[in-house]
């Protein structure tokens, strides 16, 4: 079996136990999004991705990163996941 790691496909947040995992309508959990971003089957907050760059920046000191650090790697990285992407 291949341990990828999984990220939200909203906030890119590295998930990695099924508490951080956000909940389906039905209550099961979600696998592609957290618990901070989707609850109850829906995004949690209606964001634009330039909001949800500039939110990135309040947890550069969790991640160990400067404030510049962090909102580079999200204006790369975020446009990548499922939530951003364009069609």
């Amino acid at each position: 079996m291949e341990n990828k790691e999984v990220f939200c496909q909203s906030c890119g947040m590295p998930l990695t136990k099924d508490e951080e995992k956000g909940t389906n309508k039905d209550g099961s959990k979600n696998e592609e999004y957290c618990v901070y971003c989707y609850g109850n089957g829906e995004f949690l907050e209606d964001l634009t991705l330039e909001e949800m760059i500039a939110a990135s920046a309040n947890y550069a000191e969790e991640a160990g990163l400067t404030v510049e650090e962090m909102l580079k790697q999200a204006r790369e990285g975020l446009p990548t996941l499922k939530r951003w992407k364009k069609d």
